[in-house]
């Protein structure tokens, strides 16, 4: 049995667990960290909007709303994930 289970035809690689157990600090950090990016409810100019941000944390955007910060991450062929 491979480390790496199904997906691959879709671009997705799903580790076993034996394989997670097996990954350094670093690689676990930077895991799916191409493929996910969080929305966290923010108040701009005094106004509710969505920021985005990559895996990592760092800022890549920003949004008057939920939706459109979805769409925007959605275009990218990235996942989007609330953060609250």
């Amino acid at each position: 049995m491979s480390d790496f289970d199904g997906g691959a035809a879709e671009g997705r690689v799903n580790l076993t667990p034996m394989a997670l157990r097996s990954l350094s600090n670093l690689d676990f950090a930077r895991l799916g960290a191409d493929a996910v990016a969080y929305l966290r409810p923010v108040v701009m100019n005094g106004a509710l909007a969505f920021a985005i941000h990559a895996a990592d944390g760092t800022p890549i955007g920003a949004a008057p709303n939920a939706d459109l910060a979805a769409a925007a991450v959605r275009q990218h062929d990235m996942e989007p994930m609330l953060v609250h």
